[in-house]
């Protein structure tokens, strides 16, 4: 199985050690606010030094004490997947959410209620069809309709061209707002960077001609949001949305924390760091060459296949498939392998729902445990929620 290290950033284990580690119960997840701040200035270096061109998905962020780094720092746009991410949101501090989402039913109707709530932020939504349009008349939420550049995942394909005038006209017609156009492009990931590019900047021209067909038609574009993690360095290498007639947001959020897909993804002369890691203890040395440690895949997301994760600083542990609470790593040198009761530090290859995993972090600075912070977004509301925000 192929090991997740990808260069010295994943080697330096220095940076990331807890004076006090002893005593923490595992797996427990730690973020380091000083990097965090370091991410957060690199991506505000790379849009222009303008933070109102990031819209955030918080979705990885999770914690409201990360949520209001960023609003300190000026980005207060964020995106989001639930409710209860719009509502901590809000709560942080932001000045406008877009929930990227197709809303319908009780869903829509408890983001009508937030909206209620926190009337000083502007909320949006997602809408693809007619029906999603009608959920919102009568309230004062944006309309962002959602254009599918081949993720196929949601939204209108990007060569209907006349469907998604349609739609700007139903929201038009139903007395809406109509922000703009969301286009998330995540498939790219799996291409390598030449290629991401080639094919991004050619899903952004198709943009732009979606752009210039509803303007000539009288539906003022005003902001255009793409890119997560993946197509981020696309999407500021494209000449188009350099002085744009509208508002260009890109919106990745792994660079919040970074894990070991996105070091593989960026380039490294960004300069992203690992902002977040999970504590594990060896448990078992359950044969020669082997240990077991208590990271299974409750601990440290599988989603993203295996290995899940890196041992930091320890390119030679080698995670193998984990099962719920257990993580068996081969041991692939002579090295002697970590006695049982050792701590070891993870770096998740998927963060976003490996931080969703846990109900607290460590919060460390200068290797001192400085605070506990509650991952305010994790899981959901409850699905009785429709009282008060």
């Amino acid at each position: 199985m192929k090991n997740l290290i990808l260069d010295d950033r994943l080697n330096s284990i220095e940076p990331y050690l807890i004076s006090n580690a002893s005593e923490i119960l595992t797996p427990a997840l730690a973020i380091y606010p000083e990097m965090v701040e370091e991410n957060i200035s690199t991506t505000i270096r790379l849009l222009n030094r303008d933070p109102n061109r990031w819209r955030p998905h918080v979705k990885t962020s999770k914690l409201a004490f990360v949520m209001k780094m960023l609003v300190n720092r000026g980005a207060l746009n964020f995106k989001v997947s639930t409710t209860l991410e719009l509502l901590t949101a809000c709560q942080a501090g932001a000045s406008d959410v877009l929930v990227a989402y197709p809303l319908v039913g009780a869903a829509a109707r408890r983001v009508r209620e937030i909206a209620s709530a926190y009337d000083h932020v502007q909320i949006s939504t997602l809408v693809e069809n007619g029906s999603q349009v009608e959920e919102w008349s009568g309230s004062r939420i944006g309309i962002f309709v959602d254009v599918n550049p081949g993720m196929d995942r949601t939204g209108i394909e990007q060569d209907n061209v006349g469907e998604i005038i349609d739609i700007a006209g139903a929201i038009k017609a139903g007395g809406i707002r109509f922000r703009g156009v969301h286009y998330y492009d995540g498939q790219l990931s799996k291409y390598e960077a030449p290629e991401r590019e080639v094919i991004a900047h050619r899903g952004y021209r198709q943009l732009l001609k979606i752009i210039a067909a509803l303007n000539a038609v009288g539906f003022n574009v005003e902001e255009v949001i793409t890119a997560g993690t993946p197509a981020f360095p696309c999407t500021i290498s494209y000449p188009g949305f350099a002085d744009p007639a509208f508002i260009h947001r890109a919106s990745p959020g792994t660079v919040i924390y970074g894990d070991c897909s996105s070091l593989s993804q960026l380039p490294l002369e960004f300069g992203y760091r690992i902002a977040a890691v999970v504590l594990t203890t060896v448990v078992s040395h359950p044969c020669t060459g082997k240990i077991t440690c208590d990271a299974g895949h409750k601990t440290v997301s599988a989603d993203a296949g295996t290995p899940t994760c890196a041992v930091l600083g320890r390119p030679d542990l080698i995670p193998q498939k984990p099962s719920e609470e257990h993580l068996p790593i081969e041991v692939s040198t002579a090295l002697p392998r970590p006695e049982i009761g050792s701590l070891l530090y993870l770096i998740p290859r998927h963060v976003c729902p490996t931080v969703n995993n846990f109900d607290n972090a460590l919060i460390i600075k200068s290797a001192e445990i400085t605070s506990i912070e509650p991952v305010t977004a994790r899981g959901r509301e409850s699905p009785l929620v429709l009282t008060q925000a």
